[in-house]
């Protein structure tokens, strides 16, 4: 039987619709009774975040490092594992430490970074805030090779702003990853990729998934970074799909999910 081990334990989860307090829009529809947080070592390393686990039965084959979407957390993507039908993998959620987001009023809450702006430009997002959970999510990688796990069986997954980060990290990651799953996702500092890309994986398989009628990020925001990726990256498997959906996942596509999982890991 799979064990699941939760890391700076959050409380329960429950279905909310619409927006956020001063009309900030959430990017899930679930908001978590959550404890902001990650804890230091004495010593001067990278925080390693708190995260849910879901372990395999037996030995692990790989890991799936999965980031969640902005005011959600490491819950967030929980329940859809039975449905990846990936027993020999282990699931790595990690809960984003809280901040105020300036586009939802400054309110406090999960986030892998602030977005500034609903407008499309450069400054959109805070580098700062990027490269801060970008040290973080590498942390993460890190301990999983720590645990056995070469990088070449590791896939960085992520909805959303979670997605950004994903796409960010994994095409500057030193090592050859095993895959990166991209849903509803997006560029950040695409200014910078060119001069920070890592050639270990320019020929990483990506999955990109998003919603046709998605009013949060419009799937546009996917066309353009799969229309980014596939020039800069002509010898990378990109593959792309949109589902008839809002900002979220459906059925169909976590069976495309389950399927790429399958090819990656055999």
């Amino acid at each position: 039987m799979r064990s699941r081990r939760a890391v700076a334990r959050v409380g329960r989860s429950w279905v909310i619709r619409g927006l956020w307090p001063n009309g900030g829009r959430r990017e899930r529809p679930i908001l978590a009774d959550s404890r902001p947080g990650g804890c230091y070592n004495a010593a001067p390393m990278t925080e390693i975040l708190p995260c849910v686990e879901i372990e395999p039965e037996g030995e692990p084959l790989g890991s799936v490092v999965w980031l969640h979407g902005l005011g959600a957390d490491g819950h967030d993507f929980e329940p859809i594992v039975p449905m990846l039908r990936q027993p020999r993998l282990r699931f790595v959620f990690p809960h984003a430490p809280s901040q105020p987001v300036t586009i939802n009023g400054g309110w406090v809450m999960p986030a892998w970074y602030d977005i500034l702006t609903l407008e499309r430009s450069s400054d959109r997002e805070s580098e700062a805030d990027i490269r801060r959970s970008a040290k973080l999510v590498e942390a993460l990688l890190q301990r999983e090779k720590e645990r056995g796990i070469p990088a070449e069986r590791i896939v960085l997954a992520g909805f959303s702003q979670g997605a950004a980060m994903a796409l960010h990290v994994g095409l500057r990651h030193r090592q050859t990853l095993a895959g990166l799953l991209i849903l509803s996702g997006y560029r950040v500092l695409a200014s910078t990729f060119d001069a920070e890309r890592s050639e270990a994986n320019q020929g990483t398989p990506i999955l990109m998934a998003h919603g046709r009628l998605d009013p949060v990020l419009p799937v546009d925001l996917g066309h353009e970074a799969r229309d980014f990726l596939r020039e800069r990256m002509p010898e990378a498997e990109i593959e792309w799909h949109e589902f008839p959906i809002g900002h979220e996942v459906s059925p169909p596509e976590i069976e495309v999910v389950a399927a790429w999982l399958s090819r990656r890991f055999g």
